[in-house]
């Protein structure tokens, strides 16, 4: 029995599989690639503002001079999220292309997508907390 063969005839099992999968490359692509210190620290100082902005909620200069400071990381928070989405776009278009092709031969051919995105949050939110990238 060939591996396309497998796939469907167990189409939600290979699925489940296949999203743990990228959801593990994914995280460990990030988990190497991202100063988690300097977006700690960039995430404690957002919510630290955020703080101050509601003591302020009724001055409107205050809350904009506090904005303008949260939007001064912006650009280092995309950054260090671009990085590892550009490592890994192009393999993960090349496997969507794949599981389309393979899974419109199942019997989840009107919802493999959504099998796909399901499970692959729920290992997302699993592996990140796992390897500690909250």
């Amino acid at each position: 029995m060939d591996i396309q063969n497998l796939i469907i005839t167990n189409s939600k099992l290979s699925i489940i599989i296949i999203s743990f999968l990228v959801s593990l490359f994914i995280t460990v692509i990030r988990y190497f690639m991202v100063d988690k210190e300097k977006m700690k620290s960039m995430k404690e100082k957002q919510k630290a503002l955020r703080e101050e902005m509601k003591q302020y909620k009724n001055n409107p200069e205050k809350m904009m001079e506090i904005n303008q400071k949260m939007l001064e990381d912006m650009p280092e928070q995309m950054k260090q999220s671009f990085k590892p989405m550009i490592i890994t776009l192009i393999p993960i278009l090349i496997i969507f292309a794949w599981m389309r092709s393979i899974y419109t031969l199942t019997d989840i051919a009107n919802t493999w997508l959504w099998w796909y995105i399901v499970s692959s949050l729920i290992f997302s939110i699993i592996l990140n907390k796992v390897f500690g990238m909250q």
